[in-house]
């Protein structure tokens, strides 16, 4: 039987984040305010058998499906947040699950670093592939899992304040967010991230490196 790892419906996708998914996607791609849904499933094999009951379930676009070495990912968007809740329905009949049976987020690591140098700067604009960090801005790092759940941090850090969204990692063992600006917007940033994630119901999980 599948394990549902992450299930995060997102009511309206954010424009620097659906920007930025639009860098690392390879799917078809999604556009500001849409609804998504990111779900994440082991053995990661069985995210073809979501994908597929997904897509033929109601009107919904697949922006990235990825196996990796133990999950499978799936991230799905559309205009209309009904079809992208049909969609997720659909999936959790065919899983023979309910949304409640997700593994609850958990949060590993998170920091603000303040007024950052010129050349950390540098070291993380390297990295990323969103925005660009600037010398004196603050840098929030964000680590938490499942890995899924990180998309949702992102993406409501950005309805909360104006913050750059510099790099977000949705897949593997655990997730991750990057965020830089000023430190008034990183403040009210952060705490809207860690929020989403506090929201979430679901079972415990166990940790897994």
């Amino acid at each position: 039987m599948a394990e549902l790892r992450c299930y995060a419906f997102i009511d309206s996708l954010q424009p620097q984040f659906a920007s930025f998914l639009g860098t690392v996607a390879q799917g078809f791609l999604p556009t500001t305010h849409q609804a998504a849904l990111f779900i994440e499933v082991a053995p990661g094999m069985e995210i073809n058998r979501v994908t597929d009951v997904a897509l033929k379930a109601t009107n919904v676009t697949p922006g990235m499906m990825i196996v990796e070495r133990v999950y499978g990912m799936l991230e799905l968007h559309s205009p209309e947040q009904a079809d992208v809740r049909q969609a997720g329905a659909a999936i959790l009949e065919a899983l023979g699950l309910k949304e409640e049976d997700r593994i609850k987020p958990k949060l590993l690591t998170n920091q603000v670093i303040r007024n950052v140098s010129d050349y950390h700067t540098q070291l993380i604009n390297r990295m990323r592939h969103g925005n660009m960090l600037l010398p004196g801005h603050s840098l929030y790092v964000m680590e938490c899992e499942p890995a899924g759940y990180a998309a949702i941090a992102a993406n409501e850090a950005e309805k909360a304040a104006n913050i750059n969204i510099l790099e977000v990692r949705a897949v593997g063992s655990q997730g991750r967010i990057y965020l830089g600006g000023e430190e008034r917007d990183i403040e009210v940033g952060h705490r809207a991230a860690e929020q989403a994630l506090e929201v979430i119901s679901g079972r415990e999980g166990k940790s897994r490196g």
